[in-house]
């Protein structure tokens, strides 16, 4: 008897965790298993700003999948569409292949993409925040725009290069700009001609409040760590138009500025679109057992998915954290299995167990279980939460002797020399253009699968 196919879409918190606990619970002729991946990785996100700043290299956020899975058949591409009446998932290969992937039952974890708006100059100027490759890019853009200003005796040139802005007052904009502004106040005494008071960052954000899930007391006290800086926050602020030079506010402020950096919220990955399934706010309906009710074994989780958050009821989703990703990854783990078993499903529910926010250096404040920490108590539970949320070993010992050592030796301000020549868009990285539409779908699936 054929052994049924569970095919994952995704390889971030909730598609490796799923992996992992379907490998432990499953024996092998229990059903064959695959995850669809365009990286070997799970990237551990939360710690992208300490990536961009030089605190952490980029190997030490990409936490091996071969390390954690044993048996799991790894496919390097990204879906690109589902067919669920033909079970087939379509597939585009890291060579550019295009295959069709058969499933008995498919895992939806595909994750998030930068959310953008239709503001003028945007994608073509704006940088992203979302993958590795971008954080490198940041960084080494960072570090361009440090040594063009100390070459330069063009004083407008030097003043556009000196400006930064960072859009964004969530948790990855505000540890963005807080990380990467530490990278240029260290980074000064490494080049004499530039005056540290030059060095200008702007944290912006429609919103009234900084990370208000913080609390106002947190929020405030990241606000005051912040501006006690010289980083300049502007709330309920956003940008109305950018250009290669120029970054143009809503209050009608006009700064030189050749750095824009986007943290501005995220979008369900386009793959839930070609699915013609009902929707909230752009994420997956699915039930509390994260199953998609329109279709026969197909579950949905993680930031492409509404998962009932039944911890606090009233019709409220569980939101986009890596928290509940990995949960709801072992959760739709055991769900599956049962499934298989033709057992009862049961519904996800998890309380949230709190919020850590590293402003760098001693700086940072969190809320684990309700109780409000800042300084140094909180910088200690901040870094310690994300050792723990590690996956390996080998991960957490890179990140922190990587933390050890910046600490003690500072950073050499080296760039990469990555995409040097050709300036990198939001959709460069994210590849937010390679997916089909619902009706490019079924014609992809009936033309494969005729061909084998």
């Amino acid at each position: 008897m054929e052994r049924p196919r569970i095919l994952i879409v995704g390889g971030g918190f909730a598609g490796l965790e799923c992996a992992r606990r379907l490998e432990r619970k499953l024996a092998p002729s229990e059903a064959e298993i695959s995850l669809v991946t365009p990286f070997s990785y799970q990237l551990y996100l939360p710690l992208l700003p300490h990536v961009a700043a030089g605190v952490l290299t980029p190997q030490s956020v990409a936490v091996s999948l071969r390390r954690s899975l044993r048996r799991t058949h790894i496919i390097p591409g990204g879906a690109i569409g589902v067919d669920p009446q033909s079970k087939v998932c379509v597939v585009r290969k890291i060579t550019d292949e295009v295959i069709a992937q058969r499933y008995d039952v498919l895992v939806l974890a595909p994750g998030s993409v930068t959310r953008t708006f239709d503001i003028p100059g945007l994608t073509d100027y704006a940088r992203g925040m979302k993958t590795l490759a971008e954080a490198t890019y940041v960084r080494d853009h960072v570090i361009a725009q440090l040594d063009l200003a100390s070459a330069t005796l063009d004083q407008k040139e030097r003043e556009s290069r000196l400006q930064f802005v960072v859009v964004g007052g969530g948790y990855a904009g505000t540890e963005t700009a807080a990380c990467l502004q530490r990278l240029t106040t260290a980074a000064t005494h490494r080049y004499p001609r530039l005056d540290a008071r030059q060095i200008k960052w702007h944290l912006i954000d429609i919103a009234p409040k900084l990370m208000p899930e913080l609390g106002d007391a947190l929020g405030t006290a990241a606000l005051e760590v912040l501006r006690e800086r010289g980083i300049e926050v502007s709330l309920g602020v956003s940008v109305a138009e950018v250009g290669a030079e120029t970054v143009k506010f809503t209050d009608g402020r006009v700064l030189p500025c050749r750095t824009l950096i986007w943290t501005a919220g995220v979008a369900a990955s386009p793959l839930i679109g070609t699915l013609d399934a009902e929707t909230v706010r752009g994420r997956l309906a699915v039930t509390a057992e994260m199953r998609v009710p329109q279709f026969e074994g197909v579950f949905a989780l993680g930031d492409a998915a509404a998962v009932p958050d039944l911890a606090k009821g009233d019709g409220a989703v569980c939101p986009p954290t890596a928290q509940h990703s990995a949960r709801q990854g072992r959760a739709v783990a055991n769900n599956v299995i049962a499934s298989l078993r033709n057992q009862p499903l049961e519904p996800y529910y998890h309380k949230d167990l709190g919020l850590v926010v590293d402003l760098g250096g001693k700086d940072a404040v969190s809320k684990p279980m309700g109780v409000e920490l800042r300084g140094v108590p909180a910088q200690v539970v901040a870094r310690g939460y994300h050792l723990m949320a590690m996956r390996t070993n080998a991960a957490k010992f890179r990140v922190g002797a990587n933390w050890l050592l910046n600490a003690t030796a500072g950073d050499d301000f080296v760039r990469t020399g990555f995409l040097a020549r050709q300036p990198a868009r939001l959709r460069d990285f994210e590849y937010t253009d390679a997916y089909l539409t619902s009706d490019q779908v079924r014609s992809h699936a009936q033309s494969l699968l005729a061909k084998g």
